[in-house]
């Protein structure tokens, strides 16, 4: 695990399973019909319970880069956070729409008063975002948003394997370094 402070946030890198966090919420890597699939978003939907589908069905959907917001059902968390990423292209969109993706979700968590929410590594897995590209898009733009007016205490980012711990690991610490040389 990896913690570092930003403002009155504490940020978490942890390696670990995204459906077993104790935050108050947790964010679904969701297709755009918010359907049970694979990777993260079957892993949430199983453990959830089918009350999930049944409630994502009628929000009618998620474009790419927004967000929406739903009950947790039989997961340990009160929320779960729908977002959609960008399936990659190569295109210069792609950046944006992830990034909103983090940045919508962030935003979701302050209207609703989340207080700790956790994140997978959005567009990383079936979508195909290059890790490294995303990892640092999501670090950047996750310490940007805690930097400014936040009730959010708590960020953990949550990676699936050590291939995806140890990149965003050495990109925070980049990261870090070069926000302390300023």
């Amino acid at each position: 695990m990896v913690k570092i402070k930003i403002g009155n946030c504490q940020l978490e890198l942890v390696k670990g399973d995204i459906t077993k966090q104790d935050t108050i919420a947790i964010v679904n890597a969701a297709n755009k019909r918010l359907a049970p699939g694979g990777g993260v978003a079957g892993s949430i939907h199983r453990a959830s319970g089918p009350e999930l589908w049944e409630e994502c069905k009628k929000l009618g959907g998620c474009e790419t880069g927004q967000a929406e917001i739903t009950k947790a059902y039989n997961l340990p968390n009160k929320f779960v956070i729908h977002t959609v990423g960008p399936v990659y292209s190569g295109s210069k969109t792609d950046g944006e729409l992830l990034k909103n993706s983090y940045l919508n979700s962030l935003k979701l968590a302050d209207k609703n008063g989340i207080k700790s929410i956790s994140f997978p590594a959005i567009s990383t897995g079936a979508f195909g975002y290059p890790l490294e590209e995303a990892a640092e898009l999501a670090l950047k733009t996750i310490i940007g948003y805690l930097k400014g007016t936040t009730k959010i205490e708590l960020v953990r980012i949550v990676l699936y394997d050590n291939l995806s711990f140890n990149t965003h690991k050495n990109i925070l610490e980049k990261i870090v370094s070069h926000n302390t040389q300023k």
